[in-house]
């Protein structure tokens, strides 16, 4: 037997060759050393690979500052008054577009009182009711408030709407049957109205960034772009089931 086989089985975790032995030299399976993979056989722990599937995205991840959630919260309500209050003008000129007269059609108007600093619903100041059909009747609680209810209904500039005094506390409005040219009118004033809701949206967006100075690429801007597109979006839709519920086929925006 050779010395060098002699040293490897009296030595099983030593394996001796020659810097010029060029056979290649196997040790039995019984003399070899089994050593423990990886990073174990240092004594450290071995670290957990996190695969990218468990990876977030910054645009999913959720808000976590305090101040900015609070700012998110207060700006989504402000965009869903602003949105309600604009699908319930359309609600409104949807009523009059297909012949149903209510009391809905008066609700953009405001009335401003001398003594008051705040506008004032038209149901604050009066109850409305419908006669015959076809005839809004408006009946105004205190005589002092008639001039400005009239006033009222005037600036709120609703199409066909024309108020006539019957007596110190009742004002009448006839609406007129629906026409094409009347409906294609109302849908107009619903459009540009749109305009003004998505720029209301759009100001509120830039006041809520302004106010919480956020870093670029963050999640809040990510957010609140996204909060801002939704509402956007919400107007978009009304405005279009508008047109299609009377039939608005006019090339004019």
């Amino acid at each position: 037997m050779s010395v060098l086989r002699q040293v490897a089985l009296r030595t099983p975790n030593l394996c001796l060759r020659p810097a010029s032995c060029t056979r290649q030299f196997t040790l039995p399976l019984a003399c070899r050393a089994v050593r423990p993979p990886g990073d174990a056989r240092r004594g450290y722990a071995v670290k957990k690979i996190k695969s990218t599937a468990d990876l977030v995205p910054g645009s999913k991840q959720p808000i976590t500052d305090e101040a900015a959630r609070a700012e998110y919260t207060k700006t989504d309500e402000k965009m869903k008054a602003a949105v309600e209050w604009y699908r319930k003008e359309c609600a409104g000129v949807e009523s009059r577009a297909t012949g149903r007269v209510t009391p809905a059609v008066l609700d953009p108007v405001r009335v401003k009182l001398p003594d008051s600093d705040r506008e004032f619903r038209l149901d604050e100041v009066a109850t409305v009711g419908v006669r015959d059909g076809s005839t809004l009747l408006i009946t105004i609680f205190e005589e002092d408030t008639m001039k400005h209810v009239e006033k009222g209904l005037y600036d709120s500039k609703l199409p066909n709407i024309i108020p006539q005094k019957h007596d110190s506390r009742t004002i009448k409005i006839p609406i007129p049957k629906p026409t094409v040219e009347s409906n294609e009118a109302l849908v107009m004033v619903s459009h540009r109205k749109s305009e003004d809701v998505r720029v209301q949206i759009r100001k509120l967006h830039q006041a809520s960034l302004k106010r919480g100075n956020y870093k670029k690429h963050s999640v809040e801007l990510e957010e609140f772009q996204k909060l801002t597109d939704r509402h956007i979006t919400d107007v978009d839709k009304i405005i279009a089931d508008l047109k299609k519920a009377t039939n608005f086929s006019s090339k004019k925006k």
